[in-house]
């Protein structure tokens, strides 16, 4: 079953995964439920979670009823515990808006929750974050989850969000980062998917963030919180959710007027 998983993770076009997965993520639910694992966005409980990774399986990492990983549940909380996003009224972009998130934060956010993408067949606009096409200061909060690793120019990408943030706004911008790395590696001429796919982590990648990407973030005008989260829990609520230890939650505030 773990060798049959990763290959499907690995082979199979997204699309195709897409339209699978949300059935079949059902099924599985049912299947594995128990008592040991918890998905904090949908509130199901699990025996065991399932192993996902391209290029490495790791064990317990995929809730399959909402689709959840790590990363996910592990925001789910911040905004829970940390933020305002469950109370307050808030207009929301979500940029590649990730299936676990859709329904409860629609149900949630009513008519203030906007998803766009260039590729999503879940996003209400069709989009390229490069040129983004809302008027400046139109949202509260944006979300953007393992993104700015895939696009030519993030840089501009960053100053797009900034730019559609209202003073005051927030947005959270989470990307894979090497905490070994001092410095992010690109190379444009690297193009080959399999040479991407070695160098970046990814086939679809085409940078790999280090320990500058806060800074990078800086760049386009925000103060950045870089929040390690998971040591904030209790090490049995890590457990419970099966958590990223130690991943940081970056979190990018536009300046209000002084």
């Amino acid at each position: 079953m773990k060798h049959l998983i990763r290959w499907t993770l690995r082979y199979i076009p997204r699309p195709v995964l897409h339209r699978i997965a949300v059935p079949l993520g059902r099924v599985l639910a049912w299947l594995l439920r128990g008592h040991r694992f918890e998905d904090p966005i949908d509130g199901r409980q699990y025996r065991c979670l399932l192993p996902y990774g391209r290029l490495r399986s790791r064990p317990n990492a995929l809730a399959p009823g909402s689709l959840s990983l790590e990363r996910h549940r592990l925001l789910w909380l911040y905004l829970q515990k940390e933020t305002p996003f469950f109370q307050a009224p808030l207009r929301v972009l979500h940029i590649a808006p990730e299936w676990c998130f859709l329904r409860p934060f629609r149900r949630l956010l009513k008519g203030h929750y906007v998803t766009a993408d260039l590729e999503s067949p879940w996003a209400d606009i069709k989009m390229d974050i490069h040129h983004m096409p809302f008027q400046d200061d139109s949202f509260d909060v944006v979300l953007c989850n393992h993104v700015l690793e895939h696009v030519n120019d993030d840089r501009l990408a960053l100053r797009e969000i900034y730019r559609v943030l209202r003073p005051g706004g927030w947005a959270i911008l989470q990307s894979p980062v090497d905490p070994t790395r001092e410095t992010t590696f690109e190379d444009p001429s690297i193009t080959s998917l399999r040479e991407r796919e070695k160098n970046f982590g990814q086939a679809d990648h085409v940078r790999l963030y280090g320990r500058d990407y806060a800074l990078r973030i800086r760049e386009a005008g925000f103060l950045v919180e870089e929040v390690d989260f998971t040591g904030q829990l209790l090490p049995t609520e890590i457990e419970r959710y099966a958590l990223p230890v130690g991943e940081k939650i970056y979190k990018a505030v536009k300046p209000s007027p002084s």
